[in-house]
C-alpha cells in the first residue's frame, strides 16, 4: 500500500539502495583487509621458511614437522600442511625483491596466486595478477583466462593491430582473436545463432572482452533516412567511454564488411552517441580471415575499427606459443633492421 502524507497525498517510497552500497562497500573493505593480512602472514613465513633453507638447516622431514607442530597448536586450522608451507616459500622466492609485483599479490586471494604463481614468464604473471585485481576476477574466471590464453592472444594482437591502434589508439582495448567456447553452437552455424548464443552467454561474453565492457543490446535499432538498419551487438566501453558496434560473420571475412560497419559507425556518432562520450569504434567479427586482405582493407580507412576472428574451443597452447615467438622475433628483427638504416 502506498504512503501518504498528512493531506492525503502520495509519498515516494523511501530510497534505501545508497545504504546498500554502503554496506557493501564496507564488507568488500573488510575482505580485502582480511586478505591482506593472510597473505602477508604467507609472505612472511615463506620468507622464514626460505631462509632456513637456504642455510642448509631445513629440508622435506623439517618443514612436515614444522606443519605438525602449527597445526597441533592451532587445532582445525587451515592452509598449514606440509605442502602448502613449500608453496609459501616459493610465493616469498618468486616476488621478493619485485618492488612492482609485490604489492599486487596482496590484492588478490591465495587461490588466484596459486594460479598464477607457477606460469612460467614473468611477464605473463605480472599481466595476470593486474588484471585480476583491475578485474576482481574470481577462481573461475581466473583460470577460464589462463586456460584460453589471455595473455598469448593479447601479445599477438598488439604485435599483429600495432599500425591500426596507432592510428587509432582507442582500438588498444581490442584484439584480433576472440574465444568463445562457451557457445553451444554447431561448426556449421548462421549469424543469428551466434547472435542469440552470445546474447544467453553474456556473462562469459564479457568476460571474454573484459569488465569494462557493458551490454547494451543485440539487433541495435538505428534509423538513417526513412530505413531502420540493426547492428548485431552493440557494448559500451567504460575505460574508453565509447560505444563499440559489433557485427558478426559466420564466415571470412570480405572488405564489403567493413563499408556496412563504417556506416553503422556514422549512424552512431551522429544520432546515439552523447555529447560526452568519445566517438565509436567497431569490430568485425568473423569465423576466419586473411591478415593481408585485412592489411589490404584498412589500410586506407579513418574509421576506428579493426577486424577479429573468433574460435568456438579453447586454443592449441603449443601453436599460440609459436606464433607469439615468430611474431616477436619478427617484430625484433624489423626494429634492428630500422635502426641499421638510420
Amino acid at each position: 500500500m502506498a504512503l501518504k502524507s498528512e493531506n492525503n497525498s502520495p509519498i515516494a517510497a523511501p530510497d534505501f539502495s545508497e545504504v546498500l552500497h554502503i554496506i557493501e562497500r564496507a564488507r568488500e573493505n573488510a575482505f580485502r583487509a582480511v586478505n591482506r593480512t593472510l597473505i602477508e602472514m604467507y609472505w612472511q613465513i615463506g620468507e622464514y621458511v626460505s631462509g632456513k633453507v637456504k642455510s642448509g638447516g631445513w629440508g622435506k622431514s623439517v618443514v612436515a614437522e614444522f606443519a605438525a607442530f602449527i597445526q597441533s597448536r592451532h587445532l582445525g586450522i587451515d592452509g598449514f600442511s606440509a605442502s602448502n608451507i613449500w608453496r609459501m616459500r616459493q610465493f616469498y622466492e618468486t616476488y621478493a625483491g619485485n618492488e612492482k609485483l609485490a604489492p599486487l599479490v596482496r590484492e588478490i586471494s591465495w587461490t588466484n596466486n596459486l594460479m598464477i604463481m607457477p606460469l612460467e614468464l614473468p611477464e605473463k604473471r605480472e599481466f595476470y595478477l593486474t588484471l585480476t585485481v583491475r578485474n576482481r576476477y574470481k577462481k573461475r574466471e581466473l583460470r577460464r583466462q589462463i586456460d584460453s590464453m589471455l595473455f598469448e592472444r593479447t601479445m599477438i594482437s598488439d604485435v599483429t593491430n600495432k599500425l591500426f591502434i596507432e592510428r587509432n589508439p582507442a582500438l588498444a582495448s581490442l584484439r584480433d582473436s576472440y574465444v568463445m567456447e562457451f557457445l553451444d553452437v554447431p561448426k556449421t552455424h548462421k549469424e543469428v545463432e551466434l547472435r542469440k548464443a552470445i546474447a544467453s552467454n553474456l556473462k562469459d561474453f564479457i568476460l571474454e572482452f573484459g569488465k569494462d565492457f557493458s551490454f547494451i543490446g543485440d539487433e541495435y535499432r538505428v534509423q538513417v533516412g526513412n530505413k531502420d538498419f540493426r547492428i548485431d551487438l552493440l557494448l559500451f566501453s567504460r575505460a574508453l567511454s565509447c560505444l563499440v558496434a559489433i557485427e558478426l560473420k559466420a564466415t571470412d571475412f570480405s572488405p564489403a564488411h567493413l563499408g556496412q560497419l563504417e556506416f553503422y559507425l556514422e549512424a552512431l556518432d551522429r544520432d546515439v552517441r552523447k555529447p560526452n562520450e568519445n566517438p565509436s569504434v567497431g569490430l568485425i567479427l568473423c569465423a576466419g580471415k586473411d591478415d593481408t586482405v585485412v592489411e589490404y582493407a584498412l589500410s586506407r580507412s579513418m574509421s576506428p575499427a579493426l577486424i577479429a576472428d573468433y574460435q568456438l574451443h579453447l586454443p592449441d597452447k603449443k601453436l599460440l606459443e609459436n606464433k607469439l615467438r615468430e611474431l616477436t622475433e619478427l617484430a625484433e628483427s624489423e626494429s634492428l633492421s630500422d635502426e641499421d638504416d638510420e
